[in-house]
């Protein structure tokens, strides 16, 4: 698989959305034809934050925060592969 395999994106994303869900999140998987694949969870009042998921050199990291900060701090993103990514992306981003 190659280091933007759309495929591997979507089913990270997917595999997120559905974890999300179980804990009451609202979520919508937006997939362009010419883009990567985006899952926007939609908060009170109607804001959305746009996850990602980028390969690393050592996995898949969820991002929901801009690029410039992509990586940078902690609480902007995850591996995706962590057990509890769900709650740690609700409570940094629904918070």
């Amino acid at each position: 698989m190659s280091a933007c395999d759309p495929r591997e994106q979507f089913i990270h994303l997917v595999r997120l959305g559905l974890d999300l869900r179980g804990l009451g999140v609202r979520t919508s998987l937006v997939v362009p034809v010419g883009g990567r694949p985006v899952l926007e969870i939609m908060s009170a009042g109607e804001a959305r934050t746009r996850i990602t998921v980028i390969r690393r050199a050592c996995g898949w990291a969820f991002i929901w925060r801009p690029w410039w900060a992509r990586l940078g701090r902690p609480g902007q993103w995850i591996w995706a592969e962590a057990d509890n990514a769900a709650d740690v992306i609700v409570s940094a981003v629904i918070a």
